[in-house]
């Protein structure tokens, strides 16, 4: 291997990588497991795979010029591929805050970039240097980019709309395409986009992040606090007679006797361990890297097991007094790590 091979791989690859360490870095909750990270890159890396051959295909059937086809249709393609990764972590609750998309989207877009990086090398050995910086500093962080941006803004609209399902998906993704295509369209020198990039997408996730932690604080203190009042209603005396035992009291007209015993046990197991998690996350915050022992992960298996005993109609029944945002279900994610 050349030292000129050494420089320019080293300069295709490490940017965005340290790039992503950072990020990782900077998030006080610690709350994305490195190997979550890791599979995340992978898959990015996969979808940059499959672009290639939708790629040269779109190319031929299009018949239009290899400038005009970077323009307007690979952003599209490519867009879409790492966005429908964000749409599988978002779908299975594995993202519940903002600095969760930052990262899970910027680690899809890594991939991307190595890869595609990858394939440059090899392909086109004898580029110069200077090719080797743009796309390092500018391509390679620009892929990132573009996936933390729709992941940042869906992430957000589904928060706030959550019944807009698929359309809440399209403006993040029309963001992420218009932003792709103009950094292709060069419309200033390379170098001055690939500037243009480092200093604006900091700012934007620095911007991300302080909102970020403002909103985990936030719904630490006011989730823990309900979480703990409901509890302590649970265990007293004094729930029968309560809006919620009055409300599981009426279900024995709808539900069987064991049923409507489980949906007890469920609203209780369900308030421990969302305790549980906003207990964790405070810890972390504190420095302490704990993990959930083996009684939390045997409590987790009971709240399964009650799930598919108390059935999709129990659930619906008991959903009211259930905390059930997308940062309430990606708690219990958490807990399972």
């Amino acid at each position: 291997m050349s030292a000129d091979f050494a420089i320019h791989a080293l300069l295709g690859l490490l940017p965005v990588c340290f790039f992503l360490a950072g990020l990782v870095y900077l998030d006080s909750y610690k709350l994305i497991p490195m190997r979550w990270i890791a599979g995340t890159i992978l898959m990015g890396c996969a979808a940059a795979l499959i672009s290639y051959p939708i790629n040269v295909a779109g190319l031929e059937w299009l018949q239009t010029g290899f400038t005009t086809y970077t323009r307007y249709v690979a952003p599209v393609v490519e867009e879409a591929l790492k966005a429908a990764i964000i749409i599988v972590l978002i779908r299975n609750n594995r993202i519940g805050f903002l600095v969760d998309a930052a990262i899970f989207g910027f680690a899809v877009g890594t991939g991307f970039a190595i890869f595609e990086n990858l394939f440059y090398l090899q392909a086109l050995p004898d580029t110069h240097l200077g090719t080797w910086i743009v796309r390092g500093f500018g391509t390679a962080i620009m892929h990132g980019g573009t996936a933390a941006i729709f992941a940042i803004v869906s992430h957000t609209i589904m928060g706030q709309k959550p019944n807009l399902n698929r359309v809440a998906l399209i403006p993040g993704f029309m963001v992420a395409v218009i932003t792709h295509s103009v950094f292709n369209h060069f419309f200033l020198a390379p170098i001055v986009n690939t500037l243009s990039v480092l200093v604006a997408l900091p700012v934007l996730l620095a911007v991300v992040f302080q909102q970020s932690e403002k909103t985990v604080s936030e719904w630490l203190g006011m989730g823990f606090d309900a979480d703990t009042e409901l509890l302590q209603l649970i265990n007293s005396g004094e729930f029968s007679v309560s809006k919620v035992g009055l409300y599981l009291h009426s279900l024995k007209e709808k539900f069987a006797g064991p049923v409507v015993v489980d949906l007890l046990c469920y609203l209780r197991l369900h308030t421990e361990l969302s305790i549980r998690a906003k207990g964790l996350l405070m810890m972390r915050e504190s420095g302490f890297m704990n993990k959930a022992g083996e009684e939390t992960r045997a409590k987790l298996d009971e709240l399964k097991f009650l799930e598919s005993s108390i059935g999709t109609t129990g659930l619906l029944a008991i959903k009211p007094f259930l905390r059930m945002s997308q940062k309430d279900l990606w708690q219990f994610y958490m807990l399972s790590n």
